[in-house]
């Protein structure tokens, strides 16, 4: 089964995970997704990713660990949130000026930058635009 947004389906999947409650969850990895999951783990929100290798596959698959706060039964996931914004169908750009605040600053823009994958808040602070990929929050 071909996939025509990775990203996309990428956030799809943490979501589901998230809202069943699993530990991990695991996709085909690609540069862009473990830049997103460098971010997310710098920002706090998921607790580790890792790169491996199938022996039967020549293929590399992506596993995150998800993030949880609270007890056992009272456990809730760090991300409450996430949003495709750009999209194959449909590209949104944005000058470093216009960087949007996601929830008021709680929450964060990933942008694809010609400084590489970077938060909104570093891309403003670097002075550059770029694709907004997604919000997280």
């Amino acid at each position: 089964m071909t996939v025509t947004d990775p990203i996309a389906d990428m956030l799809t999947r943490i979501r589901n995970a998230i809202a069943v409650g699993h530990p991990t969850v695991e996709m085909p990895s690609s540069k862009m997704k473990v830049a997103i999951a460098r971010i997310l783990k710098e920002e706090g929100f998921i607790e580790d990713y890792e790169v491996r290798e199938y022996d039967e596959q020549p293929r590399y698959r992506l596993l995150i660990r998800l993030k949880y706060v609270g007890e056992r039964r009272n456990r809730r996931p760090v991300i409450r949130g996430l949003k495709r914004v750009s999209k194959p169908g449909r590209r949104i750009y944005t000058k470093a000026k216009d960087i949007p605040w996601v929830k008021s600053g709680m929450g964060i823009a990933i942008l694809t930058t010609p400084k590489g994958v970077l938060t909104g808040q570093q891309a403003r602070r670097l002075g550059v635009g770029g694709e907004i990929i997604c919000y997280v929050w």
